[in-house]
């Protein structure tokens, strides 16, 4: 199995639905032992829930928002698990309000919670985590982005700045953590029925859209995303980092926009 015995912390699964779920599915079938993070007691039944799905598989909490949260979950990890061996980054946040309008209209307080939140947490998380993944001759670091960031896609808005913000922070962290064994990527999935995404107007039609145009003519899979952060997570890519990997079924690869919706 790919990742027999490696310790692996998922950030960001929410429920059923979450592409950290098919993550976190597919890195324990390749053998992985998994702490999973949840944000605040509203969440913790599901996350808990779906962690007894996994044997061996524990929580905790994790606001990263909260500074003292994210050092608390670091020690909680060196403690539990002895070390760590990859960090998975699924964590996005914008208000409503800034996703309802254009971007032009962007407040200055939501433009700084969507950065916080969805971009500057990767590094905050990665900071904590580079000694343990370093230790035992290096780890990995995957988050997930969206074509948001690399376009203009409707009511994306300061999503897709946050995002692109994300994906250069990618870039930077890979440069800074190669020489010490850590690798770090992203993966640019397709648009999905998330938690995180139920703040964008007309997800459901960009759904529709990516399964009638995109080549593979197919919406978005989480587990079709977790194979693709087990290869990113694995020996198998032990030459790629800074890499954004796109999973959208080629949507990326089309001259055409998304419509409006």
């Amino acid at each position: 199995m790919l990742l027999s015995g490696k310790r692996g912390l998922i950030v960001g699964v929410a429920n059923k639905r979450s592409l950290a779920w098919g993550i976190a599915r597919a890195a324990a079938r390749e053998g992985a032992r998994l702490a999973l993070s949840y944000q605040n007691e509203r969440l913790r039944r599901n996350v808990d829930r779906l962690g007894g799905e996994i044997d061996g598989t524990w929580t905790l909490p994790l606001d990263v928002a909260v500074e003292e949260e994210i050092d608390a979950a670091a020690r909680m990890v060196r403690e539990r698990f002895g070390g760590l061996d990859f960090l998975v980054h699924a964590v996005a946040f914008a208000l409503r309000s800034d996703l309802a309008g254009d971007y032009v209209s962007t407040s200055r307080e939501g433009f700084r919670i969507a950065h916080d939140i969805s971009a500057y947490s990767l590094t905050a998380l990665t900071r904590r985590c580079a000694p343990m993944l370093e230790a035992d001759g290096g780890g990995a670091v995957v988050t997930l982005s969206y074509l948001g960031g690399e376009r203009a896609v409707p009511h994306y808005n300061v999503m897709g700045v946050a995002k692109a913000a994300l994906e250069a922070s990618v870039r930077y962290l890979a440069a800074d953590l190669g020489p010490r064994g850590v690798r770090v990527n992203a993966i640019s999935a397709g648009p999905a029925k998330t938690l995180a995404a139920s703040g964008v107007a007309g997800i459901g039609s960009m759904v529709k859209h990516y399964r009638e145009f995109a080549p593979l003519r197919a919406g978005t899979d989480p587990m079709e995303v977790g194979d693709a952060a087990v290869f990113l997570l694995s020996h198998l890519s032990r030459a790629v980092t800074g890499e954004v990997l796109h999973a959208d079924s080629g949507f990326h690869a089309l001259g055409a926009t998304i419509p409006g919706v």
